[in-house]
């Protein structure tokens, strides 16, 4: 089980360009510039903890880049973003990294939505 979250341009309804990446649970071999993030299940009590006790990372759906940058860069500043060998196992570098190019995206597109399933 997983996360999959896009930050969306409005007026297209699709991902927004960012720097290319291979990050995530599942990625494009050589990279991407779609602001796509696939997230593991496993770190959500870290994102429950450092982003929103209620609805952890699911907080961000339906929001701007603008209305979620504070908030996380807040959880990155408390979860770190030291990863681990294995991206599967729960800690908090490797949430603090998943939520560290969230915020990145965000502050670069601050007008573009954050969807996710």
């Amino acid at each position: 089980m997983s996360y999959d979250i896009s930050l969306n341009c409005p007026a297209c309804g699709r991902p927004v360009l960012v720097e290319s990446h291979e990050e995530g649970g599942t990625y494009v071999l050589g990279g991407t510039m779609s602001a796509e993030l696939n997230v593991t299940y496993n770190y959500s009590p870290f994102f429950h903890k450092a982003l929103d006790v209620e609805e952890g990372i699911r907080w961000l759906y339906g929001k701007t880049g603008r209305e979620t940058s504070e908030r996380l860069l807040k959880a990155v500043d408390a979860l770190g973003t030291v990863r681990d060998a294995d991206y599967w196992k729960a800690t908090p570098g490797n949430a603090g990294r998943a939520l560290s190019i969230l915020y990145v995206w965000a502050t670069k597109h601050p007008d573009a939505v954050f969807e996710g399933d």
